[in-house]
């Protein structure tokens, strides 16, 4: 059998932990400390989640199931399996609802890129 080259990843979502984030429960399947990659990809199990805006991340909803609103800049848009949300850097946005989301995320995810609405006395 011939090997994979060392910069391929492949990673199943039952062997990712679960641990929580702005969002929900993220399951890290492509993620900071993995090798040469330029995004990263979660799944997320949304229950409501915390507004938050990034200053240099740039993210890409995609909702697998469930249903509910995502709440950009404070406009509430109704979301269904099948729809992809593009936020750009500075876009206050967070969740009503319960929904299974994949998150891409670019460049690769850094915690310290998350900033809560409600930790700041002035807006972004």
């Amino acid at each position: 059998m011939k090997t994979l080259p060392a910069n391929l990843i492949i990673r199943h979502e039952d062997e990712s932990i679960a641990e929580p984030s702005a969002c929900g429960q993220r399951y890290r399947l492509l993620s900071e400390g993995d090798k040469d990659v330029a995004a990263w990809a979660h799944a997320v199990d949304i229950d409501g989640a915390k507004l938050h805006y990034h200053k240099i991340c740039t993210e890409l909803y995609y909702v697998l199931n469930g249903e509910g609103k995502v709440v950009l800049d404070g406009q509430e848009v109704a979301v269904r399996p099948g729809s992809m949300i593009h936020i750009p850097p500075g876009v206050v946005h967070g969740a009503i609802g319960k929904m299974r989301v994949l998150v891409i995320g670019i460049p690769d995810i850094d915690d310290s890129d998350v900033y809560y609405v409600e930790d700041e006395s002035t807006s972004v």
